[in-house]
């Protein structure tokens, strides 16, 4: 089984930045593609970004000129970089390999 573990959410102002990372200890995590998700209590989880394992990346609209995704597959993490915050970007944060295993979240808050 894959374990993932996300950190480096929190409360950040409007045009502020956060870099959160996923961290995993099975091997089989270097190869394989990563996404971020992300949700809002009541509303669908949202796809926000996914990194192949060839380092393809790909991102939501909403998101594309502000957030970069990366992997450092000596430390078997991958990153979400974002920039340019907004409160509609306000969620818990999940990372997932293939949407079969998932982490348990990291909360962003974007609030003045």
């Amino acid at each position: 089984q894959v374990q993932l573990v996300e950190s480096g959410g929190g409360l950040v102002q409007p045009g502020g930045s956060l870099r959160l990372s996923c961290t995993s200890s099975a091997i089989i995590f270097r190869g394989t593609s990563v996404s971020w998700y992300r949700q809002v209590p009541g509303k669908e989880r949202e796809l926000v970004a996914t990194i192949s394992g060839l380092r393809v990346t790909t991102y939501a609209k909403s998101v594309e000129d502000r957030f970069s995704i990366s992997r450092d597959n000596a430390k078997n993490t991958v990153y979400l970089q974002m920039d340019g915050l907004r409160p509609e970007d306000t969620g818990v944060y999940y990372c997932s390999t293939g949407g079969v295993y998932w982490g348990q979240g990291t909360q962003v808050t974007v609030s003045a």
